[in-house]
């Protein structure tokens, strides 16, 4: 890897339960990213397991534990199935935009729905205001939010029902963190539809890959991530792709 940097500094955090598997411990090691060239060390990164929060670029670094594995998303191979492509039709009347990384009182009120429906007893459910606005703002690369909206009512714009913070990298689209509205009866299956709509947007800019961060076997919360193939996972040997019998028995 080549790039005008030179080594970054690496630390790594003290041992913390897991949020994915009981009765183990998790560990990451992170770097700061800053200066002129922090883009370009967080696509690096990124291309060997990194994941950005801010101004860090982080990855597992666990004690006798692999069982994080970084995955993404093949873009001009990828054919959604049949209940996909329904998935797509169903929303086709939402109105989607990229904007730039600005925090929205919108956005937070509709991030502490998501998480309080999701995620309540998760590690993000006590953020405040300024929280999410450092989560959002505090981005030393290429960063957008993606929106999805309901249609516009006249002059009014219609009302949010998703978000992602999303990285644009030279070879593909991060996708940070994705949250949206949890009321399955009037607008079902919005975190699948959101990747959907990634990887088409990853496609049409010619970007090879949407990132979608880590996949952890045995973990029901990350199960949805193999929906999305070819999928590729980062092993020992670099990117292979995901065998089927992976996906096969969950694949929707």
């Amino acid at each position: 890897m080549t790039a005008p940097f030179r080594f970054p500094r690496f630390f790594v955090t003290s041992p913390q339960p897991c949020p994915y598997l009981p009765g183990r411990q998790e560990r990451k090691v992170f770097t700061e990213l800053s200066g002129p060239n922090a883009g370009e060390l967080n696509d690096a990164l990124g291309r060997i397991g990194f994941r950005r929060s801010q101004s860090v670029a982080y990855r597992p670094s666990c004690a006798g534990c692999a069982a994080c594995v970084s995955v993404r998303v093949l873009t001009h191979q990828f054919e959604p199935n049949a209940s996909q492509r329904k998935l797509m039709r169903r929303h086709a009347d939402l109105e989607v935009s990229a904007c730039r990384p600005w925090a929205t009182d919108e956005q937070y009120q509709l991030l502490r729905q998501y998480l309080a429906a999701r995620h309540p007893g998760g590690g993000m459910i006590g953020m405040d205001e300024m929280d999410y606005a450092d989560m959002v703002e505090q981005s030393p690369v290429n960063s957008v939010v993606v929106e999805y909206r309901e249609p516009a009512d006249g002059d009014r714009p219609g009302r949010l029902v998703g978000a992602c913070l999303t990285d644009r990298q030279t070879d593909g689209l991060s996708m940070v963190y994705s949250f949206f509205a949890t009321e399955q009866d009037a607008r079902p299956g919005l975190g699948n539809l959101i990747i959907l709509d990634h990887i088409a947007r990853a496609r049409e800019a010619g970007l090879p890959y949407v990132y979608l961060g880590y996949w952890v076997k045995g973990s029901a919360r990350m199960a949805y991530k193999t929906r999305y193939r070819p999928l590729e996972m980062l092993g020992p040997r670099g990117w292979t792709l995901m065998p089927e019998e992976e996906s096969a028995a969950i694949r929707v």
